[in-house]
């Protein structure tokens, strides 16, 4: 553990403002499991505290750790006979969606995608890293990343056709007429 009280009180200023968005990206790389979340965060800082004066760059450093302490319980949820299957979401007819039921639509879908697939989609658009970064974190290539951003944004185009409206461009409600 920690020892020296300057190294300890900037551990506690680290976890003090960059918990909420690990705590976000831990939301989305379990998948909407806020239980597990916490857990994989709370996992991952204690394993940080007990190196903090090795680290020079604590953010990717934690980043890295939460993707690597998720795909270690992924693998042994793979190993379980038993099977998890989310329900399908109650979708309405192609009614305007609030934000609440689109989150929740997104939600169904990311967690219908491979563990892979997700950790991509999370890093890279959620956590905002470049395709190298993403490459670094996840152990793999950047074409690797690059195939894999492209397989599951098509995955989820087939699981949640709904998020097709983000993708389409804005219309006006109204048809312009020129002279």
């Amino acid at each position: 553990m920690i020892v020296d009280v300057a190294n300890e009180r900037r551990f506690r200023e680290f976890v003090a403002s960059r918990s909420p968005a690990l705590m976000r990206l831990g939301y989305l790389l379990t998948g909407g499991d806020q239980h597990a979340a916490e857990d994989l965060l709370q996992t991952v800082l204690i394993r940080t505290a007990a190196r903090w004066t090795r680290i020079d760059d604590p953010e990717p450093y934690v980043r890295r750790a939460m993707y690597r302490q998720q795909v270690s319980w992924w693998r042994l949820a793979a190993r379980r006979r038993e099977t998890v299957v989310p329900e399908a979401p109650d979708i309405p007819a192609r009614d305007d969606m609030n934000a609440a039921e689109l989150k929740l639509v997104l939600r169904h879908a990311l967690a219908r995608l491979t563990a892979r697939q997700r950790a991509a989609l999370v890093l890279r658009f959620f956590a905002d890293l470049p395709e190298g970064e993403v490459a670094q974190v996840m152990g793999c290539s950047v074409g690797t990343v690059r195939s894999t951003v492209h397989r599951s944004l098509a995955r989820l185009r087939v699981l949640a056709p709904e998020l097709a409206e983000l993708d389409a461009p804005r219309r006006p409600p109204f048809k312009e007429v020129t002279s």
